[in-house]
């Protein structure tokens, strides 16, 4: 066989290989594009169901005209929910956080707010511990309260109940935390308590683990404040772990849990624009706030009263990360009309 006949018989051997490599691609091609519509999808429904607007609209009573969430600085309130004293039916807020969020510069600021903070509630037209807004008015009175205590907008709200934190945890594979010192605490669910115990140092916890590790603080000699960072501690970590490349993977399956336990007013195209602007976040770069106070008695029930002078600080502190401004002051603490009437 000369030269020429060879490189014939080469090149028809090299034709099926190319044509099976071509198949091939093209057809992963087609997997892949049917996995991330599929994705797509999934999360579009999850969102969907997440969805609930809010009475007053789209926009904060405080701000002119609505954000525009890909480019305009934005606030948003979490609320981790308490359900099983009420039957699963409206309870009281276990945690009050408050991010701010430049998408500019790609900057988030936490606050967590004592439950037992004393805030003026307008529909009811008295001062109370700011968790039970939630009960009497639901997300549109707790909102109310968090706007009259930190004079900001708060341009959107996410509620999440216990369930549904257990549950997202679970999906992304657990967070991992700095243990500040060695305490236990009890399990939520009602009907299989038992004693989980924490030690100090690094820990990988589960959905119930990482839960009883948010709520405890009767054991903590710093109380609130050390349940707050705990809280704070637990959303980083819980962001650092979605951001994970495997968690990225089976964002369906995360979705599902948002869907079905989340309860929000932003929109799913909202939330894709901001997905874009924070690409390359990292959740390190999170900075985390307080509300300082003191501690107060008034008619016998237990009062987180906030420190004016600290709490003006903390407002011009958070408007200027919103570029906002209020001409109105921040919430009232007057003691004389404090009443609570919410067993605690």
């Amino acid at each position: 066989m000369d030269r020429k006949q060879m490189r014939k018989v080469r090149k028809k051997r090299k034709r099926p290989i190319l044509r099976r490599i071509l198949f091939f691609t093209i057809l992963l091609f087609l997997v892949i594009s049917c996995y991330i519509g599929y994705v797509l999808f999934e999360t579009y429904q999850a969102a969907s169901e997440s969805y609930s607007e809010l009475e007053r609209g789209e926009k904060s009573k405080l701000r002119t005209e609505a954000v525009e969430i890909s480019e305009d600085p934005f606030s948003v309130l979490l609320l981790g929910i308490e359900d099983y004293s009420s039957g699963g039916e409206q309870g009281r807020t276990d945690s009050i956080i408050v991010a701010t969020i430049n998408p500019k510069d790609q900057s988030v600021k936490l606050i967590s707010i004592p439950r037992d903070t004393m805030v003026y509630q307008e529909e009811r037209e008295k001062e109370d511990k700011i968790n039970h807004a939630y009960v009497f008015g639901g997300k549109e009175a707790t909102i109310n309260a968090v706007e009259t205590l930190l004079d900001i907008p708060v341009d959107y709200y996410a509620t999440v109940n216990f369930n549904g934190f257990k549950e997202i945890v679970d999906e992304i594979g657990g967070v991992t935390v700095d243990v500040p010192f060695d305490f236990w605490e009890n399990s939520d669910d009602p009907e299989n308590k038992r004693r989980i115990e924490f030690y100090e140092g690094t820990m990988k916890l589960d959905g119930e683990e990482a839960l009883a590790y948010a709520r405890m603080r009767k054991r903590d000699p710093r109380g609130d404040f050390g349940r707050n960072d705990r809280q704070k501690q637990i959303i980083t970590a819980a962001v650092n772990s979605m951001l994970s490349p495997k968690n990225l993977l089976k964002f369906d399956d995360i979705a599902k849990h948002i869907g079905n336990n989340v309860e929000t007013n932003m929109k799913v195209s909202e939330g894709l624009g901001l997905q874009s602007q924070f690409k390359n976040f990292n959740a390190s770069s999170i900075e985390q706030l307080s509300v300082e106070g003191s501690d107060e008695y008034i008619n016998g029930t237990y009062y987180y009263i906030p420190d004016e002078e600290k709490l003006a600080e903390l407002t011009t502190e958070l408007q200027t990360h919103l570029n906002h401004s209020n001409s109105s002051s921040s919430g009232s603490t007057d003691t004389t009309s404090a009443d609570s009437t919410i067993e605690e």
